[in-house]
């Protein structure tokens, strides 16, 4: 049975499958429902399958996927509620715009389940920015997320920011947001209660986003031509939406609240109504609108921003109506809580659609989609060594990777955001992670967001372990303790088997990870569909990781002069897949490093443990760029810009490997020479590899090694070309 409504983006067996589920052909209105609320999007049609493996439950875990956000425990009455969303079509469409309610969507995730939004961080992929195009998207997509963010009081305290060729025709824009609130206030989306009135509240409903849902879960082709689907936000507006929400909470009579993000009014609704095992009816002639003529699709489908959907018990209207025309938002009654387990959609009195809630949400179809093994990935695994020479000038290596717009500092895009706004922010942009304080409490939390494609396109398991690794790495630095977190798995076209072997493969990855750290995933997003004309993304999974401090957290960068610097941690023979690799030698192939889970977890303990006792005097992940990089950057990040004399004992492996390699499970940390005894201590009984590597002091970066002197560097050199990484390509 072929779709007459081709358009509506139903495959001929979607279609086939509501008419079965219906008993009869759909009119154009329910198709139109059936069309978003089956988008890959909103149903998750070809990852649930895959999804099934996460580990989602754990002691802390108050709330897991399913709902809004996800919810913890942290202690003293408290709870932390976070997620992280994508945005990447809307991004390249309507870059400033597409930032700008990605930030405005995942706020609104956050203060509906009844917390308060006290931080957002990002994570970006670009093409380079040699392109015209690149830069424009690059600057309009930072603007975007600083114009929505910064009027709204929330503060931007970190993220990340990467480019690469793949990204230049879909660059992504993920973005995460905690908020905290009281055990007792969390708020659910559900509906319950026959007869109880559904109630709309926000910003006027327009034209803006109609079919955004389906958008997303397509290949873009030209980006004019969907310009209509993108979603306009006004940051003032949800500024007063979620203060009234946050008192309308404080009362009585509130059953539960959603926001009307991704297919709007009609996923508000059904899934309200699911989640209740209900039913809604919707009358959309009392929505209020801006536009004039609007449809009933449209206006159920419509993904204008600012506007959430609630349940209150009857008799709590004009409660309602007072607190939301205070804030001066529109209110009105557009619906009821019905028993008969059917989304019924009305224009006055006439019925224009009805559908079972179950049909639009339970009943999507799920996918398990073909797996195939690139026909490239074994090309990409092999890498000569003996073919690559090793650099002639360490120093000018170090620096060019230091100035390479991915590992160049990202301060250009930092001071743009408000990240001291709400005064917690004890460590902001910059760090390894950030970390904010919950006012009257012993309570600190941090947070990082981590991802490297290029492991994940090499060796998909290894490249989603890492990413959960590498996040449990950089909380440790700041003496975080990890107690959960939240994916955007970004990807190509599902339809396609080699896509579908990276994505069950990270998964695998992340899975395997998360279990060995004892962590779950209490929330996520999966963004499919990201091509264009045939060419995707790298594999692309972003790893948001929250931990809980009760004590001294610590900052990056040297602090005093004549300190120990101790690299825990072993250096191995590893550049597959490093930015040295690709920076200086222009390849982007071989196997990523190796991965011990137990020896991970290992190094975060010892560091964690050290710094709760007071030995570091500062901590850095050692990662992309390898420990050259590390070490210049806590040269820079040093509030002395302190220099370090380094001495290296001759190794057994390339002295590029050593340098620029990106061998797993490393930290570079500092310590006064009183307390080196009790770290080595510390580190013999956790069986960890270390080295001593030198003393803090001076104003330049020196590595020797025997008698070579491999790098000789002023740390205001390498910060000067850090900081014009990027300001080259953009401006000042």
């Amino acid at each position: 049975m072929a779709n007459p409504h081709p358009s509506h983006t139903l495959t001929d067996d979607e279609y086939k499958k509501v008419n079965e589920l219906l008993g009869r052909e759909p009119n154009a209105i329910e198709l139109a429902l059936f069309s978003v609320m089956w988008s890959e999007h909103c149903s998750y049609k070809s990852s649930r399958f895959h999804l099934k493996r996460l580990p989602t439950t754990g002691e802390r875990v108050i709330e897991g996927p399913g709902e809004n956000a996800g919810v913890v425990d942290i202690g003293e009455g408290f709870v932390a509620v976070f997620k992280i969303e994508s945005h990447n079509h809307p991004s390249f469409i309507e870059p400033y715009q597409g930032a700008a309610t990605g930030v405005g969507g995942i706020l609104r995730d956050i203060f509906t389940m009844g917390a308060r939004p006290v931080a957002l961080l990002n994570s970006l992929r670009f093409g380079p920015l040699d392109s015209p195009k690149n830069r424009y998207l690059f600057e309009q997509v930072i603007s975007g997320i600083a114009g929505y963010g910064n009027c709204i009081g929330v503060p931007t305290v970190g993220g990340e920011i990467y480019f690469n060729e793949t990204y230049s025709n879909n660059p992504l824009v993920n973005v995460f947001c905690l908020g905290i609130a009281k055990k007792e206030e969390i708020v659910k989306g559900r509906a319950a209660g026959f007869g109880n009135p559904v109630i709309y509240v926000g910003s006027k409903t327009g034209r803006d986003g109609i079919h955004g849902a389906t958008m997303a879960s397509a290949e873009l082709s030209q980006s004019a031509e969907k310009r209509h689907t993108v979603q306009v936000g006004d940051p003032l507006c949800e500024k007063l939406l979620l203060e009234a929400c946050l008192e309308l909470m404080g009362k009585g009579g509130l059953i539960g609240i959603q926001d009307m993000g991704a297919a709007g009014l009609a996923c508000a609704a059904s899934e309200m109504a699911h989640r209740g095992g209900c039913g809604i009816e919707i009358d959309v002639s009392k929505v209020p609108l801006r536009e004039e003529g609007m449809t009933p699709d449209e206006i159920m489908i419509s993904e204008s921003q600012e506007r959430m959907l609630v349940i209150v018990q009857k008799g709590s209207e004009a409660a309602v109506e007072t607190v939301f025309k205070k804030w001066d938002l529109d209110i009105a009654i557009v619906g009821t809580v019905t028993d008969d387990l059917l989304l019924t959609v009305k224009d006055q009195t006439k019925i224009v659609a009805q559908v079972p809630v179950a049909a639009l949400t339970a009943e999507a179809p799920v996918y398990e989609r073909p797996i195939a093994t690139p026909s490239f990935h074994e090309m990409l695994q092999g890498l000569n060594l003996s073919a690559i020479s090793e650099p002639k000038s360490y120093s000018d290596t170090l620096l060019a990777l230091l100035g390479s717009p991915s590992l160049a500092s990202k301060e250009w895009v930092y001071q743009q955001y408000d990240h001291m706004v709400q005064t917690n922010t004890l460590i902001g942009p910059g760090a390894d992670a950030a970390v904010i304080r919950i006012k009257h409490t012993n309570i600190s939390l941090a947070a990082t967001v981590d991802g490297n494609s290029l492991y994940c396109l090499l060796n998909p398991y290894y490249g989603g372990a890492i990413a959960v690794a590498e996040a449990a790495r950089n909380l440790a630095c700041v003496g975080a303790t990890p107690i959960a977190l939240s994916d955007c798995l970004n990807f190509g076209n599902p339809e396609r088997p080699e896509v579908m072997w990276h994505f069950a493969l990270c998964l695998e990855g992340i899975s395997e990870a998360c279990k060995a750290f004892g962590l779950p995933i209490i929330s996520g997003n999966v963004s499919f569909y990201n091509e264009t004309r045939g060419l995707g993304i790298y594999p692309t999974p972003i790893i948001a990781m929250v931990g809980l401090i009760n004590g001294p957290y610590l900052a990056s960068g040297f602090r005093g002069e004549g300190e120990k610097i101790i690299l825990i941690g072993e250096t191995l023979e590893e550049l597959g897949g490093s930015e040295y690799l690709k920076a200086i030698h222009t390849q982007e192939r071989g196997f990523p490093p190796i991965l011990h889970f137990e020896r991970e977890r290992g190094v975060h303990q010892v560091v964690r443990k050290a710094i709760k006792e007071g030995l570091l005097t500062s901590a850095h992940d050692c990662s992309e760029g390898g420990l050259a990089v590390a070490l210049a950057e806590c040269c820079i990040l040093s509030p002395f810009l302190m220099g370090a004399a380094i001495a290296v004992p001759s190794q057994s492996i390339r002295t590029d490997a050593y340098l620029f390699g990106e061998s797993q499970s490393r930290i570079v940390v500092t310590v006064k020479e009183g307390h080196l005894q009790a770290l080595e201590t510390h580190l013999k009984e956790a069986s960890l590899p270390f080295s001593l590597l030198g003393t803090t002091g001076g104003t330049s970066l020196t590595i020797t090694m025997g008698a070579q002197e491999l790098i000789h560097l002023s740390v205001r050199e390498m910060r000067e070309v850090h900081r014009t990484g990027l300001t080259r390509h953009v401006g000042s």
